[in-house]
């Protein structure tokens, strides 16, 4: 069994102890989703109310959004020790079985990439959350018996970018669902400055303003800028982080005004270039990109979606004629040609 981590709240060993320091660990201070924040306060505060754990939460939503953050957060404010582990580590049902056996009283467990579960190992953790039961097979051949163990009981936090394909009976486990949507730029900006604060880099406002812009409505990669043009700052601007030092270090990092990057637009000249702008399959064009197909749909085409440049339907991918104006192209007449749609 690979990847799984027994973790206090607020603490992951995968990660830099930068990024450690910058996790909001109260609910309070987590910035943005206002709603999914109101759903979840509801729900702990009832758990709590009832002396029960809190039921199991799926959140799902873009990579990048908070979705780990949340869970840590979550078991903070119940008090509770985290155990993580992801969807790809656990590969053979005694991988799950023994996790859930080791589960001491009042822990959370956290499964990113919940949806790459197999489905034998669907079959033990159904009884897990509906009963805090798990059924294990003693011996083998004719004389094989299945005997059911208790676990403690405990709180299962899925987290997933695909949500469609997690399978029915898994997904109507879960009490509690919450889609993480992106970020408004507002919200980025105090998230950069929040950010800027913990790290000790003084930013300007105009800095961190520009930054949020650039972030794709994500906080990670609002984050991973803010150190990008501190870096740069410190080397040629005194380290001060204002506008034009960030605007100078994101173009260099090939960061156009709107967000989008060398691979959002080698993805819109190739469905405008060599496809015509439109339909073609997603298959087709991870191929001519060189990319994996999850990379496309995960982290690139919901940026560009949001942005009106590209349109997902049944017959493949279609480019907007505001991605042609957008790389300094005339878009084509759209009267009866397919793959040309106004952005809204």
């Amino acid at each position: 069994m690979r990847g799984s981590d027994e973790l206090d709240p607020g603490q992951r060993d995968d990660e830099s102890g930068a990024e450690r320091s910058v996790r909001p660990a109260r609910l309070r201070d987590f910035v943005g989703q206002p709603q999914v924040k109101e759903q979840l306060q509801i729900a702990l505060e009832a758990a709590d109310y009832r002396g029960e754990m809190l039921d199991h939460v799926l959140l799902h939503g873009p990579p990048g959004l908070g979705k780990t953050t949340l869970a840590h957060i979550i078991a903070a404010e119940m008090g509770c020790f985290l155990r993580a582990t992801s969807g790809p580590a656990i590969e053979r049902p005694g991988d799950l079985a023994a996790i859930l056996s080791n589960l001491e009283p009042r822990t959370v467990l956290f499964i990113d990439e919940i949806h790459r579960l197999s489905r034998v190992v669907e079959e033990v953790l159904y009884p897990a959350l509906e009963d805090f039961q798990i059924d294990v097979m003693i011996g083998k051949g004719p004389g094989a018996r299945s005997l059911r163990l208790p676990v403690q009981p405990f709180t299962l936090i899925g987290a997933t970018t695909r949500v469609g394909l997690l399978t029915s009976p898994l997904r109507d486990r879960f009490g509690v669902m919450q889609h993480i949507d992106l970020y408004g730029q507002a919200e980025l900006q105090q998230i950069v400055e929040n950010t800027a604060g913990v790290l000790g880099v003084p930013v300007e406002r105009g800095g961190a303003r520009e930054i949020a812009r650039r972030s794709r409505g994500t906080p990670r990669i609002a984050n991973r800028l803010l150190r990008r043009v501190r870096d740069y700052a410190q080397v040629r601007a005194q380290g001060r982080v204002d506008q034009a030092t960030a605007d100078e270090t994101l173009a260099g990092m090939g960061i156009d005004a709107l967000g989008l990057d060398p691979l959002d637009r080698r993805y819109l000249e190739t469905v405008i270039d060599k496809f015509e702008g439109g339909p073609v399959g997603v298959e087709t064009l991870a191929a001519a990109l060189n990319e994996e197909r999850d990379t496309l749909e995960d982290v690139v085409e919901p940026f560009l979606m949001l942005v009106g440049f590209v349109q997902r339907t049944p017959r493949g991918r279609l480019a907007s004629a505001a991605a042609y104006r957008h790389l300094g192209r005339i878009p084509p007449v759209t009267g009866g040609q397919p793959g040309l749609f106004e952005s809204v």
